[in-house]
């Protein structure tokens, strides 16, 4: 079994905790703190994370997330490199499913939130990994925009999701994954037709 969500994971806590708690990211509004605290919170509070799709119960979700931020830095730290066994998320039979995206897309929300950033040279198998998340990813961010848009990656493939396709989507699939799920401004994608209206889609899960 690979374990790139494991690695990210990793890679993700140790920049957060040599960046501190008060830098910004790319999640508006949140700095280091509140992204430790909302990943803590996805792993460890289903009750609370729900509050993420359903609107009702997003009142009780930030609550929770910012009685989180609000304990000392080293533990939610110490807390997101170790999520429990029994995370309905993050258990051993889930996590490469659930969460190759979901820690590549946060690792870079903290590192390309600072100056002088570049992307990362990601193995192969990585890519792979991220290209087969890309394709369902791909399908939800852009019939929720009712979108019909062609996306290919070099080396990978490529699929067209819905018909009649106004604009193309190109790029690695890290970069393909950060700018569906709405960091459209930090990916390094390239796009053919209709441009505009795609980089002025609401895009994101």
């Amino acid at each position: 079994m690979t374990a790139y969500a494991r690695s990210e994971r990793r890679l993700l806590a140790d920049l957060l905790l040599s960046l501190g708690p008060d830098q910004p990211t790319l999640c508006e509004g949140w700095t280091t703190r509140d992204l430790a605290a909302h990943l803590v919170v996805r792993d460890r509070r289903p009750d609370a994370s729900a509050g993420i799709l359903l609107p009702p119960l997003h009142g009780h979700g930030e609550r929770v997330r910012l009685a989180k931020a609000s304990q000392p830095y080293e533990k939610v730290i110490s807390e997101l490199r170790t999520p429990p066994w029994w995370s309905p998320v993050s258990n051993p039979l889930l996590d490469e499913v659930t969460n190759v995206v979901e820690f590549f897309v946060h690792h870079e929300d903290a590192r390309r939130a600072q100056p002088s950033w570049e992307p990362r040279s990601l193995s192969p198998g990585e890519e792979t990994a991220l290209w087969k998340a890309v394709r369902m990813t791909a399908k939800l961010a852009l019939r929720r925009a009712r979108l019909s848009v062609e996306i290919r990656s070099e080396g990978f493939g490529s699929l067209t999701v819905g018909p009649a396709p106004i604009a193309t989507l190109s790029g690695n699939p890290g970069e393909i994954a950060l700018f569906l799920t709405g960091r459209k401004d930090a990916a390094r994608v390239d796009i053919t037709g209709d441009a505009a209206r795609l980089r002025d889609a609401s895009l994101g899960l």
